[in-house]
This record gives C-alpha cells, structure tokens and sequence, in this order.
C-alpha cells in the first residue's frame, strides 16, 4: 500500500523532459481537482505547459506545431458556449480582447518568445494567453490569443484545432500551426495554459472538460496518462512527452432523506 501512495505522490509531481541533440524540452500539466467520481464525470480543469531550451545556451530552432491529446477517461464539450471569431482578438490587447469575447473565455495562461529584431540579440519577453472557444477554417477550435507589451506592443491568434478520437488512449486531440507572423517575430520558448470552464446550456450544468477516475473496483486511486503533447520544429525534430498523473476516487455525496 505504501508503494501504491508513493507512485501515486510521484505521478502527481513529476515534470517530463525530452531531449534530442541539443534540443531539450520540459512539459508539465495537472488536473485540478484530483479526486474524482468512479463512475460518470465532474468538471476539472487541465493545466498544460512546455519550456523550450537548449543544452548550449544558443536559440532554439523555430517551434513549427503544438500537438496536446487528452486522456478518454476525460470529455471536452463547447455545445451551448459562446463563440468568439478571430476578427474579434486580432489585432487586440488583453483588455480589447477580454471585452470582445469574454463569455467564450474557457482558459488562460502565459507565453515567452525570444523576440529577434533586426538582426540584434534575442529579446526575451513574457506575454498574456488567453483562450476562447470559437472556431477556425469551419472547424471547432479553442482560439489562443497572445498579447505582450514589450519590446512593443503586438498580438497573436494560435487556433487549437478539436479533433475528435474514437480508439486509444486519448478522446480528443488540440492541434496547432504557429502563425508565420510570430514565427517571424521571435522564437517561441514557453506556453502554459489552463482550461477550464462551467457554464449552463438548456437548464443543465456542463464543463468545458470533465472526467473521472479510471480506478478499478476496490482500489482508492490510480495512475493514468494525462495527456501526450508533441512539439515539431522547423528544422525537422520532434519531441514527444507523456504526462502521467494520478487521481483518487472521491466519496459519493450522501442525501438526507
């Protein structure tokens, strides 16, 4: 029992780093709350993140797509929420874009970017990301819109396309190309997001994602895979991460008579 409470605690906290050459890359993520129902599913909200470095200190190679599965025991739903058109984010501050499609927010999170200017030294600079539900190419897509202020002000819309899986390990995938204008900007280096989103659609309560607890009958919690995110770049390399978390099975709420 102690070694099944001490995988669980390292599942919980461990980060994943993968290298290739001098390419190195950490991906962290977590699921907020752990405990979970056995059976049927409660909303959570997912974090995922990936650091993008180098063993040698020089610029990373231009990050080309961002592919995140999620595991099938977890359900992503957007019927019933607001859409928010990229017309509306871009060009856009934080607050511009907040006024324009604040109840199709579903997350939020940060970016960093060596910006390369004219051919001077890397400028790193940290911006806002802020994700809406929408759609891309008339296809459904979580709109990430990233605004930094420095070195000037500029913004960007990366689409994550929905993409529905029938099979495996994962029960939906959120796939992204990054724009030629920010590759062309700088150098991606950082993103970090989290979603999450309840909302009433037709008298009844939803989740942006929800999910349960994979545990079998009779054991109090398990380790799963919480998402597989896949970095490709321009020079040709991909890096592949597996998140693997744990969970607990939460107490059925009693009713009174």
């Amino acid at each position: 029992m102690l070694a099944a409470v001490t995988l669980l605690a390292t599942a919980a906290a461990r980060a994943e780093v993968v290298q290739q050459g001098n390419l190195r890359v950490a991906t962290s993520g977590k699921l907020s709350p752990s405990r979970l129902p056995r059976t049927g599913a409660a909303p959570i909200a997912v974090t995922v993140g990936g650091r993008i470095t180098t063993a040698d200190g020089t610029l990373p190679p231009q990050l080309k797509s961002l592919r995140i599965e999620l595991n099938r025991h977890g359900r992503l739903e957007t019927t019933g929420l607001p859409e928010c058109r990229v017309s509306q984010i871009q060009p856009a501050s934080t607050a511009r874009a907040l006024k324009a499609c604040r109840a199709a927010r579903v997350g939020k999170g940060t970016f960093t970017v060596d910006a390369v200017l004219g051919g001077s030294e890397p400028y790193p600079t940290t911006g806002t990301l802020l994700v809406f539900n929408g759609s891309y190419k008339g296809k459904p897509a979580l709109l990430g819109q990233i605004y930094a202020a420095h070195p000037f002000a500029t913004s960007f819309v990366v689409p994550f396309v929905i993409h529905r899986r029938r099979g495996g390990r994962s029960g939906v995938a959120l796939t992204a190309t990054v724009p030629r204008a920010l590759a062309s900007w700088g150098h991606v280096t950082g993103l970090q997001m989290r979603l999450h989103r309840v909302y009433a659609y037709r008298g009844k309560r939803r989740s942006l994602i929800s999910a349960g607890c994979p545990a079998p009958k009779g054991f109090s919690g398990a380790v799963f895979t919480l998402a597989r995110v896949q970095f490709a770049f321009a020079d040709g390399r991909s890096l592949d991460s597996t998140l693997t978390r744990s969970c607990r099975v939460r107490r059925a709420t009693r009713h009174r008579p």
